[in-house]
């Protein structure tokens, strides 16, 4: 997406700045005073995914939230760099170099991936929304990123999604995640799906995904671990994340009935309440 004349429409682009720390350029949204919360989002999205929640958490917090490399409106400066290592180790050296001490990482679906994987380098509490910690199964387990291996290959990949993402396919992705979005998160799904530069990114961070060092790290992790699961959830199945964290040695799951996939965007003031009270009950 171009900078910022695309920002018009961008949920909180009052408190969006750009932040080159090589080798990517990166948007970050920055808001409010108090312990830091790091906000990271899942392969997909972008910081529209925390228009409901940042503003709920900055009330007592200092919130940034950030788009991953190639994704949203953060510039991809190193194709190579899309897989959960190297974005780990390059969302860390971006908390450095602006001096972000985050008290505990926010991450969703494989944000929260992403969180643990700084975690296990610099221990902090991590609280994962709905986390993606389970490789595909199955065929499915070498098909998928093999497709998107493909499809990131061929620069008319993304130019060929883009022209086919309609409103209403859009509106079903959302809703085969379990969850029920209004007019405005569907329709900021659908400018991301319409964005070449982000389908490309997202396609290339699917190619390079792979969570098989994470999960054997696991069971060192020295941070505790909190999970808040939706039990309608049809993207990552609660039972597949129930046994991924089965291996870590101080995690807690919460789940809340009625609720999808992408449930910080569904009930955005239940999700701040949890946080508030499990950074609370981490702190003593």
């Amino acid at each position: 997406m171009d900078w910022p004349d695309d920002l018009d429409g961008w949920p909180h682009r009052e408190i969006s700045r750009r932040v080159l720390c090589r080798p990517h350029r990166w948007h970050v949204q920055e808001t409010g005073s108090g312990p830091t919360l790091l906000l990271i989002h899942g392969a997909g999205g972008a910081t529209q995914s925390w228009r409901g929640l940042l503003p709920l958490l900055a009330e007592d917090h200092h919130v940034v939230a950030v788009d991953l490399p190639g994704q949203g409106f953060t510039d991809l400066g190193a194709r190579a760099r899309c897989g959960l290592e190297p974005m780990a180790e390059d969302l860390s050296a971006l908390c450095a170099m602006e001096g972000w001490e985050p008290a505990a990482l926010i991450g969703h679906s494989a944000g929260a991936a992403i969180a643990l994987r700084m975690a296990l380098t610099r221990p902090r509490p991590v609280l994962a929304l709905n986390p993606a910690l389970q490789n595909f199964e199955g065929v499915a387990g070498w098909l998928f990123p093999m497709l998107a291996k493909v499809l990131s290959m061929n620069p008319l990949s993304a130019a060929l999604f883009t022209a086919g993402a309609t409103p209403a396919k859009v509106r079903r992705l959302v809703e085969g995640t379990g969850s029920t979005l209004g007019p405005e998160g569907l329709t900021l799904y659908h400018r991301l799906a319409r964005d070449r530069a982000h389908v490309d990114g997202t396609l290339a961070m699917m190619a390079q995904w792979s969570l098989d060092g994470l999960l054997a790290d696991l069971p060192r992790l020295a941070a505790p671990l909190r999970v808040l699961v939706g039990a309608r959830d049809k993207a990552v199945p609660p039972a597949s994340t129930a046994r991924a964290c089965a291996a870590v040695p101080d995690c807690r799951i919460t789940t809340r009935e009625g609720l999808g996939h992408l449930i910080h965007e569904e009930a955005p003031g239940e999700v701040a309440d949890w946080v508030r009270a499990t950074l609370a009950d981490l702190t003593g």
